[in-house]
C-alpha cells in the first residue's frame, strides 16, 4: 500500500506550522508552564477562528468538513509546537463522541462551539488506577423521568477537567454502560485540578452528586462506542506524538552540529552518531505506522483497530525515545530548566499515559495480531478443503 498526504494537505500543514511559529513559541509554552493558566485560551480560539479545530467536523456543524486526514495534519503540528491547548480531549475525544453517538440537538449545540474554539470539552472514564475494564465503572446514572438523568460518582485524572465546559461521561445506567453529556458548570459537579508531569496539559478530578446529565444515543452501548472513539483518538494522538518526536530529533541534530568538543562538532563522535541514528529510525518507523493509521481512519477501514494500536505503540515509543535521548545529546545542559529538552520529555511521558498506558495498547496490538493470524489460518484451511 502506498499512501501520502496530498499537496493541499501539505499546504495546510505548512500554514498551521507558520501560525504556531508566530503564536506558539517556547515563551508561550513556558508562560503556561510557569504561570497560573491551565492552557493558552488565546491560541485555542485563534486555531478555531482559522478553522483548524473544525477540520474533521462537518460544515453543517460549524466545521470545515475537510476530513480526518486534515485533522491528523493539525495534530502533528500541535505536537511539534507543544501547543498548550486541549485539542486531544476536545476534538480527538469529545467531538468524536458527539459525531458518533450524539443526538442531532447535541451535535448542533456543541460541535460549532468546539470547532470555533469557544468551548472546551473532555471525556471522563477512569475511576481507579490500573487497567480500564467495564467492571471498573461504578458511576451511576439514574433516570428521574422523561429525559432527566442524575449522575453520581467520581472520575480520576480527567484531561482538561478543570477548564472544560462539558464532559462526556461513561456511567452505568438502566440499560448498562452508556455515555452521558454533563455541563460542568451545573449544580452537583465538583472539579479539582491535579498536578501532573506536564502542567501545560491540565488534568482534574470530577465528582458528580446528582448532577443533571443528557444521555447520548444508543443506551447500553457506551463501552463499544468508547472503544471506537479511542481507536480514532489514538490516531490523532499518535500524530501529535510524531510531531513531538520529530522536533526532539531536530533539536538534538542541531545541537550536535553546533556544540564543539575536542575541536570538532559532537555530532562527529560515534556515540552521538549512533544515538541520533536510533532516534531517526524510531521516528521514521512511527511515521510509517501513523500513515497506515491515517489511511485506515480516512477510509473507515476494518483494519482501523489494528492500525490505531500499531500507530499508538510506535509513536509512544518514538516520542519517549527521542525526548529522552535529546536530553542526553545536550549533555549537562539538557537537564537545565533554561533549555527546552524537559518540555518535550514532560509531554512525551504524559501522552504515554493518555487513553490508557502503553502496556494496554501493546496487549491490544498483540491480541489483534493474533486474531488476524488465526483468521488467515482458518481462511487458508477452508481453501485447502474446498
Amino acid at each position: 500500500m502506498e499512501f501520502d498526504f496530498s499537496p493541499e494537505q501539505q499546504q495546510l500543514k505548512d500554514q498551521v506550522r507558520r501560525y504556531l511559529g508566530d503564536h506558539c513559541g517556547r515563551s508561550a509554552v513556558r508562560a503556561v508552564l510557569d504561570g497560573t493558566q491551565a492552557c493558552d485560551l488565546k491560541l485555542w480560539r485563534g486555531l478555531g477562528e482559522l478553522g483548524y479545530l473544525g477540520a474533521a467536523i462537518p460544515e453543517a456543524h460549524g466545521g470545515l468538513g475537510a476530513g480526518r486526514l486534515e485533522a491528523c495534519v493539525v495534530a502533528e503540528e500541535l505536537g511539534r509546537a507543544l501547543a498548550p491547548v486541549p485539542y486531544a480531549s476536545s476534538i480527538g475525544l469529545a467531538a468524536e463522541c458527539l459525531l458518533r453517538a450524539g443526538s442531532p440537538a447535541q451535535q448542533q449545540r456543541w460541535l460549532p462551539l468546539l470547532a470555533s474554539g469557544k468551548a472546551i470539552a473532555t471525556v471522563a472514564v477512569a475511576e481507579r488506577s490500573g487497567r480500564l475494564t467495564p467492571s471498573g465503572i461504578d458511576c451511576q446514572a439514574t433516570a428521574l423521568g422523561g429525559s432527566t438523568t442524575a449522575l453520581s460518582g467520581t472520575k480520576l485524572a480527567v484531561a482538561d477537567a478543570d477548564i472544560a465546559d462539558f464532559a462526556i461521561v461513561l456511567a452505568r445506567g438502566d440499560a448498562g454502560l452508556s455515555l452521558y453529556l454533563v455541563e460542568l458548570a451545573a449544580a452537583g459537579v465538583q472539579r479539582s485540578p491535579i498536578s501532573t508531569i506536564d502542567p501545560t496539559r491540565s488534568h482534574g478530578l470530577l465528582r458528580f452528586e446528582q448532577a443533571a446529565a443528557e444521555p447520548l444515543a444508543q443506551p447500553g452501548q457506551g463501552w463499544a462506542q468508547l472503544q471506537a472513539v479511542y481507536d480514532r483518538a489514538a490516531v490523532l494522538m499518535a500524530f501529535e506524538q510524531l510531531g513531538g518526536a520529530d522536533r526532539a530529533l531536530q533539536m538534538a541534530c542541531a545541537y550536535a552540529q553546533e556544540r564543539f568538543a575536542f575541536g570538532r562538532p559532537i555530532g562527529s563522535l560515534q556515540a552521538i552518531k549512533h544515538m541520533l541514528a536510533d532516534m531517526y529510525v524510531s521516528a521514521t518507523l512511527a511515521r510509517s505506522n501513523c500513515y497506515y493509521a491515517a489511511w485506515a481512519l480516512s477510509t473507515d477501514s476494518p483494519e482501523l483497530p489494528l492500525a490505531a494500536a500499531t500507530a499508538r505503540v510506535s509513536a509512544t515509543q518514538a516520542f519517549q525515545h527521542c525526548a529522552r535521548n535529546n536530553i542526553q545529546v545536550h549533555g549537562g545542559m539538557g537537564f537545565t530548566w533554561e533549555f527546552d529538552c524537559h518540555l518535550y520529555y514532560r509531554r512525551a511521558n504524559l501522552l504515554a499515559q493518555a487513553l490508557g498506558p502503553l502496556s494496554e495498547w501493546q496487549d491490544r496490538l498483540v491480541g489483534l495480531l493474533k486474531d488476524q493470524h488465526l483468521a488467515k489460518a482458518a481462511a487458508a484451511k477452508e481453501e485447502q478443503t474446498a
